[in-house]
């Protein structure tokens, strides 16, 4: 199902949401309930990068999986460029991740057996870009992170801080609407953190995509142009805060 995509106010004027969350909740069941989100809402337009703190437990994660339609809310509803994720069978939702959202994880996910090159090239595959568009998107995005060296490389060739760059490329290669970081820099030092967070800041704002940052740490955050704390109650307004 389609509806008409919300318009925010945003720095240059209204845009089109590229996210659009209200009143979101969830409840996981079991023989004591436990409530995770609630009334979570949240609106994002492209150029928008944004932090998600909070104590853990909170529900920061499962917010993620909800906004990437791997989890179902118990109320509420998320739209994506104006798409509801309820109106969508299964394919339909693999579809929309696929063209539309880029994932960063603390964990980097890389493919072992796969060079840098192919693992980048992972999303064009799956959304049927041809070659040679597929190589040329791949090299131009790989000499972005400053890795255009290193294309031929295994991952157990390189740095923590060098896999979560491929993971960075592999990302937003397919030039999506929205990028979900979650904890990007947990298993990174502090100068590669840094280095880490400024580039994903650069890339995200040079494609016009969306940014959602979940973060525990304070240094991490201060790259966002918004930070928003979540609570038992949804967002604190009161601890909202922009840069």
């Amino acid at each position: 199902m389609v509806t008409a995509a919300a318009v925010v106010l945003s720095r240059s004027g209204y845009a089109p949401a590229v996210l659009t969350v209200a009143h979101l909740s969830r409840t996981f069941p079991g023989p004591r309930p436990r409530a995770v989100l609630h009334d979570v809402s949240l609106e994002l337009v492209g150029g928008d990068y944004v932090a998600i703190m909070g104590e853990s437990g909170v529900g920061k994660s499962t917010l993620l999986n909800l906004i990437a339609g791997l989890d179902t809310p118990d109320g509420g509803t998320v739209e994506i460029g104006g798409v509801a994720l309820a109106g969508l069978d299964d394919d339909a939702l693999t579809r929309l991740r696929r063209e539309k959202i880029g994932f960063v994880f603390q964990a980097f996910h890389v493919l072992p057996w796969l060079d840098v090159a192919a693992n980048v090239a992972l999303p064009l595959g799956l959304l049927g870009v041809p070659e040679p568009e597929r190589g040329e998107r791949v090299r131009s995005m790989l000499e972005a992170v400053g890795l255009g060296e290193r294309a031929a490389s295994l991952p157990r060739e390189l740095s923590g801080g060098e896999l979560q760059r491929v993971a960075i490329a592999r990302a937003l290669v397919h030039r999506p609407a929205l990028v979900l970081a979650d904890e990007p820099t947990g298993n990174l030092d502090p100068d590669n953190a840094d280095q880490i967070l400024a580039l994903l800041r650069e890339r995200v704002k040079g494609s016009g995509a969306a940014c959602i940052l979940v973060t525990h740490s304070d240094r991490a955050a201060a790259s966002a142009d918004r930070v928003l704390r979540l609570t038992a109650r949804g967002f604190d307004p009161a601890a909202a805060k922009a840069r």
